[in-house]
């Protein structure tokens, strides 16, 4: 081994390291309670659940020395042809993996079973970190931006035809390191805007005020309250305002009075609004060339367009069972035997471990196996029952200690590729922990990802180790120069 090999480990962040061995022992910790019964294997025992993660734990500090003795250039010149060998990785497995729980994700090799999706993530990082640090590349060019997109939405297909929805969503974190490198605001804020949109439409579809939709009526509202607000903040003027602050007061003012005399839909007077406030927008562009309004135009229109389409959407494109879960979080379906079970079964567990917990395998919600996937998925709900509200504060303090220190190591970073691909890592952890914890906890819908470094799986865990120790290591030779 050489010197400067050797040295590698000098300049490694130490900390970061540290807070990787502890979630990694303390996941495994979990993982020994939520699978501990009185006919247990033994927590060694490789037949085991936590003898099996053991053994990945082992296998994972082995990937993690190959990585930091690797030249940190090594995974910039290598970037494009690790991404085109999980793509085609990924596509095999959409023909050569077996039905396991209605999805086809898992390449199986006798007792060894890989989710080629988890490495994904890695490769989508390398190759947007590649891209982006080319010479003359630039987020606020068409042509660049759509390479970008390509590049996250290439392997996010290939997953969601393996029906893995909640493996796929994740790659929707790449759109905070756009943002942090240059994308404009308005593409987070439309995908913000459609969630609210969906939810909405969704939750108040059949609640009828009269014979106005409320769904229809407070999703339109709110796309002509954007309109008024995106149109202000670009151009200031108490006249701008006025005129379109008039033209809402003037149509909600004639709905009315039309509606003492025979029933009103609102909607169409809020329809009305927007047309009218986009017409006078139009106006404006033309006269002031403004092209700001058209943008504005454009989201109003495209936001009308998806509320009238979420129908189709939730109908037509999502499973039954993506349905169900989606209106029992929203509260539109009460389903504690089938749908809404796994959440129920993990608030009881998270609920009954009160301040301090019962105490390590003492849970008796998981002991009795009332919790389904509480290994994996809802292993949060193992912490939250034995250690209590305490362990289960001191996990989500550990886990945003990790994330800001990723984030502060990705401002050091002296390479575009290093920090995007810094940015990337924490993106996605984040999104891991966000997703996870609102799944447990009953606030998003049950989509079925893991929580980093604590689910019981060798895929996820060698996936998260990679994507952390290429930073490590990009890291560690910043150091160097």
């Amino acid at each position: 081994m050489s010197y400067r090999k050797a040295n590698i480990w000098k300049t490694a962040d130490w900390i970061t390291i540290l807070l990787y061995l502890v979630m990694v022992a303390a996941g495994w910790f979990s993982i020994c309670g939520a699978s501990y019964d009185y006919d247990s294997l033994g927590w060694f025992n490789p037949s085991g659940r936590p003898g099996s993660q053991l053994v990945w734990i082992s296998l994972s500090f082995v990937l993690v020395f190959i990585i930091m003795m690797l030249e940190s250039d090594f995974y910039n010149v290598f970037s494009y042809i690790i991404y085109a060998l999980i793509i085609l990785l990924l596509i095999a497995t959409i023909f050569l993996a077996p039905d396991i729980k209605g999805s086809h994700s898992w390449l199986v090799f006798g007792p060894l079973r890989l989710q080629p999706a988890e490495f994904a993530k890695f490769a989508t990082a390398l190759a947007i970190a590649k891209l982006m640090s080319s010479y003359g590349f630039n987020l606020t060019k068409s042509r660049d931006f759509l390479i970008i997109l390509a590049l996250i939405f290439l392997p996010l297909l290939c997953i969601l035809l393996q029906k893995e929805t909640g493996s796929a969503l994740v790659f929707l974190a790449f759109f905070f390191v756009l943002y942090r490198e240059g994308m404009t605001g308005y593409v987070l804020l439309t995908g913000l805007c459609a969630m609210t949109f969906f939810v909405i439409s969704t939750k108040y579809s059949d609640v009828v005020s009269g014979i106005t939709p409320l769904g229809e009526l407070i999703t339109l509202s709110i796309i002509q309250a954007m309109l008024i607000v995106l149109t202000y903040i670009k151009q200031r003027g108490s006249l701008l305002l006025n005129i379109l602050l008039g033209i809402v007061a003037a149509s909600l003012l004639i709905a009315y009075v039309v509606s003492l005399f025979i029933p009103v839909n609102f909607v169409w007077a809020v329809i009305g609004m927007i047309l009218a406030s986009s017409c006078y927008l139009i106006f404006l562009s033309i006269k002031q060339w403004v092209w700001h309004h058209l943008l504005v135009i454009l989201f109003a229109a495209l936001s009308v367009g998806f509320l009238y389409s979420v129908d189709y959407v939730f109908d037509e494109m999502l499973e039954p069972h993506q349905q169900m879960r989606i209106k029992v979080t929203l509260g539109l379906e009460d389903d504690p035997g089938g749908a809404g079970y796994n959440v129920n079964q993990s608030k009881i567990a998270i609920g009954s471990g009160g301040l301090t917990g019962k105490g390590f395998l003492n849970g008796t919600q998981t002991k009795l196996k009332y919790v389904p996937e509480q290994d994996t998925d809802f292993i949060f709900c193992t912490v939250g029952e034995e250690e209590g509200f305490l362990g289960a504060s001191a996990v989500l303090v550990l886990f945003a200690v990790f994330i800001i220190r990723l984030i502060n190591l990705a401002e050091k970073q002296k390479t575009v590729f290093a920090r995007v691909y810094g940015y990337s890592v924490a993106s996605i952890f984040f999104f891991h922990l966000l997703i996870n914890i609102g799944m447990v906890t009953g606030i998003t819908p049950v989509i079925g990802i893991p929580l980093p470094f604590f689910s019981y799986g060798g895929s996820s865990l060698w996936g998260f180790t990679i994507l952390l120790f290429i930073f490590l290591r990009l890291d560690a030779s910043r150091k160097e120069r």
